[in-house]
C-alpha cells in the first residue's frame, strides 16, 4: 500500500508526507477498506464484506463495491461522491475526481459497468455508464457522460462525451501537465 502512497503524493502537491495521506485522504482510506472487502468478498464471507464496504462509505464518501476489481496505485482525488459499481474493472496508475460514478445503464445478469485501462484519468462529477471500456492513457473531462468506448490516449469532454482531443503520449500525464496544456490550448484559441 505505500507505492499508492507514494503515487498520491507525487501526483498531489498538497500531499505532504506518508503520514498525512494515510491518516487524512478518504480516498486513500476508501482504497485500503476495498481491498479488505475485496478480499473478504471473494473467500465468501459476503456479509461482512458488504459491512465493510458500508462502514467505508459511511466514513470516506466512497462507495465501492466488494466484488469490484481494481488495479495498483488508484488515486481517488477527494473522493467525496465517488461510486464504483460491482462489475467494474479499474486498471493500474488510475486517478479518479470526486463525484464519478462507474455505474450500469441495466439491471441484466453479467457485466454491467464500465472497465478502465491503465493511467486513465477521470475528471470530476463525469458518469461513466453501462459495460463500455475506456482504453490505456485515456482522460474523460469533468461533468461529462460517457456511454461508449473511449479510445487509446483520447480525451473526451461533454453529454454525450465527445472525443476532443487525441493524445499521441505512451506516458501518463500528471494533473499539472494536463492543467497547463489545457491553459494553453484555451489561451490559444481566444
Amino acid at each position: 500500500m505505500f507505492k499508492t502512497v507514494d503515487r498520491i503524493i507525487k501526483e498531489d502537491p498538497a500531499a505532504r508526507s506518508r503520514w498525512q495521506v494515510i491518516l487524512t485522504y478518504p480516498g486513500y482510506q476508501a482504497f485500503v477498506g476495498y481491498r479488505l472487502a475485496h478480499w473478504l468478498w471473494y473467500r465468501q464471507h459476503l456479509l461482512l464484506a458488504e459491512l465493510i464496504s458500508h462502514w467505508t462509505r459511511r466514513h470516506t464518501g466512497v462507495d465501492i463495491h466488494p466484488a469490484a476489481t481494481i488495479g495498483e496505485r488508484l488515486f481517488i482525488d477527494h473522493g467525496m461522491g465517488v461510486v464504483i459499481g460491482a462489475t467494474a474493472v479499474i486498471g493500474d496508475d488510475v486517478t479518479i475526481l470526486h463525484g464519478v460514478t462507474l455505474g450500469s445503464r441495466h439491471d441484466q445478469p453479467g457485466k454491467r459497468h464500465p472497465t478502465l485501462g491503465n493511467h486513465v484519468l477521470v475528471g470530476a462529477n463525469a458518469l461513466l455508464l453501462g459495460d463500455i471500456v475506456v482504453h490505456d492513457f485515456a482522460k474523460v473531462g469533468a461533468g461529462a457522460v460517457v456511454l461508449h468506448d473511449v479510445g487509446t490516449g483520447n480525451s473526451v469532454a461533454g453529454n454525450p462525451a465527445q472525443v476532443i482531443r487525441t493524445w499521441n503520449q505512451k506516458e501518463p500525464a500528471t494533473h499539472l501537465e494536463l492543467t497547463q496544456t489545457q491553459s494553453k490550448a484555451g489561451k490559444e484559441n481566444d
